[in-house]
């Protein structure tokens, strides 16, 4: 990871930490279906592409795995997954999103599907100023009985700014340069990994630590409750 993506990350934690700190954190969801299933293997499948960024589905896609796998829950390859997927007839994103996940539980075996919808991948250029913006939907539905066991909406923002020099004319020239360098190179992983990483791991919004990761596994109710 660059400098730059570093930064980017920092300040988006930056942000959201302030932020936490007057704003009431919501209601913890409710966990009693995702209990019951207790998933072992998550399916994660191709992103549903809501946006006119034909990259953005690979992009995303390559940053979604690891923070599921980090709360416990063994991940099926995403290249094993797509071959398996085109062999059936299910390569494009929109014909798996409306086959039956029960089918998907028979193809592989698995737990657990996680759906995935791309709703913003877009810089905006704004007077001097340019702001990255991404916003994902996440659905985790059971392959065994087809219900939703958890879902989850992340938005996030990134706007670079350019360092004071104490000279208005230097700075208006540097957030300049520095919007137009993020408008024609937009950073937008950091973003990703950071939505997925909250959206798999905040208390409460994201999903129960799963049986391989073994310290906290079924010693979180208090976090995820039941209900």
């Amino acid at each position: 990871m660059t400098l730059r993506s570093i930064a980017s990350v920092f300040v988006i934690g930056a942000l959201a930490t302030g932020l936490s700190a007057c704003v009431s954190p919501p209601e913890p969801k409710d966990y009693t279906t995702f209990r019951a299933e207790d998933p072992h293997s998550i399916l994660v499948l191709p992103a549903l592409n809501n946006t006119v960024a034909v990259e953005a589905p690979e992009f995303f896609l390559s940053t979604v795995s690891q923070p599921f796998a980090q709360r416990g829950y063994y991940v099926f390859p995403a290249n094993m997954v797509k071959s398996v997927l085109e062999n059936d007839g299910l390569s494009d994103a929109s014909l798996i999103y409306q086959a039956d996940t029960r089918r998907l539980g028979e193809l592989f075996g698995c737990d657990a599907a996680l759906y995935l919808s791309i709703e913003k991948w877009e810089s905006q250029y704004i007077v001097l100023a340019t702001s990255t913006n991404v916003e994902f939907n996440y659905e985790l539905r059971s392959c065994e009985s087809g219900e939703v066991l958890w879902e989850e909406n992340m938005a996030l923002s990134y706007s670079p700014q350019a360092s004071s020099t104490g000279n208005p004319m230097a700075d208006l020239i540097a957030q300049a340069v520095t919007a137009a360098i993020e408008k024609g190179m937009p950073n937008y992983m950091p973003l990703a990994q950071q939505a997925n990483f909250a959206a798999a791991s905040v208390a409460g919004q994201g999903i129960p630590a799963g049986p391989y990761h073994q310290e906290a596994y079924g010693n979180d109710l208090d976090v995820f409750p039941s209900k």
